[in-house]
């Protein structure tokens, strides 16, 4: 019955990685058959979260939601794991890899503070929110592989910056959309955007130009990470596959002069699971 119900719930995170993080679900399919079963648990406790925001009518009951992962969190480390799928993954997860607390609740407090549903003031302030989301998911999957590495950690804090831009980036036309605009404020008045501009899916040039500068940074960082590559160890590598979905989004934005509403844009490349597994067989990143 007990394994019965560990297939039930391996499969739920597995199902909900790749309805709602596609891009993620290939990269786990190519982590060591060792460390999948953990880093889908971990994908599936960040896709919880990540939908709070976009699935509730009202920030209290979003906050609510977010104390409850907070309190899985606290009792999966008494060894106390709620029923909820996710929560029993990630136990076994956290029993299996030693996956830090810290991390994880690092995640639930960001997209906490992230129910205020406004712009961010900066682009520091876009980087600060995707260090303590998207770059805690690496240390997690870090951890899965059962990597401790100051070189790895450093490649994993850039990308995991890499990812939050570009996720801000690909998540604008679906915002303004809803007449919602997250992108930094300064970088906007920089070059004389208005909120208007975006949710009225303006091509002119200034627009353009606040999403040119924008991608920049993330691709900044992509490069700072591999700054360090040659001192990565060949075991943390699985962990930063995911950069193959970042640089083919920023290659697509260039082509279309960065217009960010462009249609091509909103296509999911059918070619991103061959890249990955090249990518892979290259053991680079």
């Amino acid at each position: 019955m007990a394994s019965v119900e560990s297939r039930h719930n391996e499969k739920y995170c597995l199902d909900i990685v790749r309805s709602r993080d596609y891009d993620g679900f290939v990269s786990s399919l190519l982590m060591p058959e060792e460390a999948r079963r953990s880093s889908l648990a971990v994908r599936a406790f960040n896709v919880e979260l990540a939908q709070v925001k976009d699935s509730v009518s009202q920030k209290a009951i979003g906050l609510m939601r977010m104390q409850f992962w907070k309190t899985v969190v606290e009792d999966i480390y008494r060894d106390e794991p709620s029923l909820q799928p996710v929560s029993a993954e990630l136990w076994r997860a956290v029993r299996k890899n030693y996956l830090t607390k810290r991390w994880l609740l690092r995640i639930v407090s960001e997209r906490e503070k992230d129910m205020e549903d406004r712009a961010y003031r900066n682009l520091q302030e876009l980087e600060a929110y995707s260090e303590n989301t998207q770059s805690s998911l690496l240390y997690l999957l870090l951890e899965s592989l059962g990597v401790k590495d100051v070189h790895a950690d450093h490649a994993a804090s850039h990308i995991g910056k890499a990812q939050g831009i570009v996720t801000c980036l690909r998540a604008t036309p679906y915002h303004s959309s809803r007449r919602k605009v997250y992108l930094p404020m300064d970088i906007c008045i920089l070059h004389g955007a208005s909120q208007e501009d975006f949710i009225r899916g303006s091509r002119e040039q200034n627009v353009r130009d606040v999403v040119y500068d924008i991608a920049s940074q993330a691709h900044v960082h992509l490069q700072h990470a591999r700054s360090f590559s040659k001192n990565v160890p060949a075991t943390a590598l699985p962990a930063f596959f995911q950069t193959v979905v970042l640089e083919d989004y920023l290659q697509r934005v260039r082509r279309v002069d960065f217009d960010v509403f462009h249609p091509s844009l909103q296509k999911r490349n059918p070619l991103i699971p061959i890249h990955l597994y090249i990518r892979s067989w290259k053991r680079t990143y």
